[in-house]
């Protein structure tokens, strides 16, 4: 199972950092962990992406705002798509 998350881009949002990027899950994996890079994430937006629907969307399984940059994030398996994190 594996599941990797790749930063795309970087931007200050007002007061706060945003960072854009993807994640993919294959050989059946079911999430994991997206380092974002922030201190702390007050906010995460997932947005699937494929070539049809899926039966669920991806899911937070943190406490918002966290602290560390770590978020982890549960979906279907084998499903893939974006990220955007607001934090500091």
């Amino acid at each position: 199972m594996a599941f990797t998350a790749t930063r795309l881009s970087e931007t200050v949002v007002g007061n706060q950092r945003k960072v854009f990027g993807s994640f993919v899950n294959d050989s059946g994996s079911t999430g994991g962990d997206i380092d974002t890079g922030l201190h702390s994430v007050h906010d995460i937006v997932l947005t699937p992406k494929g070539t049809a629907v899926q039966a669920n969307a991806p899911v937070v399984n943190e406490d918002l705002p966290c602290a560390g940059n770590a978020v982890t994030i549960v979906t279907d398996a084998d499903a893939s798509g974006y990220y955007t994190a607001y934090g500091d």
